[in-house]
């Protein structure tokens, strides 16, 4: 459906898109990911026309845009922009109503197939409630799905959206990328540029990683998000995990705080222990693991963020060796912290450590301290006596 071909786009003296060549199919969700300044944007307003290429194609269902009038475009292909000002008040349902310009004639009146695309569109962007009052009464997040309900109206084969969860709640999120999602399985094409990559990777088929005006991966989700291909995008080391309650994948930044002599050894799996294992890390606070399974939740982060880690193979006991390890880098730890009830090859482990800390709702003998994970940073401080860090950065964009 959309075929871009060695696009270069340059704005003035700035080369914003290099060499970009894509394909996307019928039925399509792709995500575009990257940090600012990458190009997203730009390689949408490509798409629908707004911007010409300084050298390269771009077409929609076999057409050269550049060579279609804007109605003939408008048939083809509609956006919704991430900036949610408009700049007359009219009323909900008269916007809406405009997405029908490319179908009707300058003068000619609302047809029943117009009036019953504006009313589906309404609906489905939950914004019927809304149709009689002005925009300029609307939140944000509301007039976002105004403007999808536009474009929604439009009926195109293609729907672009420009950061479309920018100015919603949670709730809102969720239903609007349910919604695009819905669309693609009813064979329409949807391309978004998606700051949440979490999202991006739960509703989208497939994810375009831009970084320089060019695209650094393209595929599934589970090829394109990795540790290594983030941070050399965005610049800052991430953990790609697994969410246990939706299964898409969760990305977790890290910073590159130097880790003190201060070791904590952590017993536990799953997301829980992966949370804690990126917390401390990040905090500076050095941490060894173990006994994992190989095939636990934590794995992934914990060879990425931990000094050392301890794995057996699943449903099997860890042989004497494997105990031995793991019991040495908990004895050289200032305290052992317990994220979970053990397992039967970590109850001995835990039954000797000196200075348990359990996290809230694990309830241990052993334990000499319970914590949250929100508190558990300065517990281990208190323990093993470290001084609050100085040179922290204050109102940073990861703490806002």
């Amino acid at each position: 459906m959309i075929d871009i071909d060695s696009v270069h786009v340059e704005l003035g003296d700035n080369q914003i898109l290099q060499n970009v060549s894509l394909q996307v199919e019928t039925g399509e969700f792709l995500a575009l990911i990257g940090p600012n300044g990458a190009g997203k944007t730009t390689l949408l307003r490509a798409i629908n026309g707004l911007v010409a290429p300084t050298s390269g194609t771009v077409s929609i269902d076999g057409h050269d845009i550049s060579a279609l009038s804007s109605k003939a475009v408008g048939r083809l292909v509609t956006t919704v922009p991430q900036e949610t000002s408009l700049g007359f008040d009219f009323d909900v349902e008269d916007i809406v109503t405009m997405g029908r310009t490319p179908h009707r004639g300058r003068f000619s009146p609302l047809g029943a197939a117009d009036r019953t695309a504006v009313e589906t569109a309404l609906e489905r962007t939950e914004t019927a409630q809304f149709a009689e009052r002005p925009v300029g009464d609307l939140s944000g997040g509301e007039r976002q799905r105004v403007l999808l309900a536009r474009a929604l109206a439009q009926e195109t084969p293609v729907l672009l959206l420009d950061e479309p969860t920018a100015s919603l709640d949670i709730n809102h999120q969720f239903r609007t990328l349910s919604l695009a999602r819905e669309l693609a399985d009813d064979d329409k094409t949807v391309v978004a540029a998606i700051h949440d990559i979490e999202l991006a990777a739960r509703f989208c088929d497939t994810i375009a990683v831009l970084d320089g005006g060019g695209i650094r991966a393209l595929g599934s989700p589970s090829t394109v998000l990795t540790d290594e291909t983030l941070e050399e995008a965005f610049g800052v080391r991430t953990v790609v995990g697994t969410n246990s309650a939706t299964g898409g994948q969760t990305v977790t930044p890290v910073s590159d705080v130097p880790p003190n002599d201060t070791r904590v050894h952590i017993v536990g799996g799953g997301e829980r222990a992966a949370g804690v294992i990126a917390r401390l890390s990040t905090a500076g606070i050095a941490v060894s693991v173990g006994i994992l399974p190989e095939n636990d939740a934590a794995v992934n982060t914990a060879r990425r963020l931990a000094e050392d880690v301890v794995i057996a193979p699943p449903f099997s006991s860890p042989d004497l060796d494997t105990q031995r390890r793991a019991a040495a880098l908990q004895d050289d730890a200032v305290a052992t912290v317990l994220t979970s009830v053990p397992s039967t090859p970590n109850q001995s482990l835990v039954g000797e450590a000196d200075g348990l800390v359990a996290l809230e709702g694990i309830d241990h003998p052993a334990a000499t301290h319970t914590t949250s994970e929100r508190n558990l940073i300065a517990t281990i401080r208190r323990l093993s006596g470290m001084s609050e860090p100085t040179d922290a950065p204050q109102n940073s964009n990861w703490q806002r």
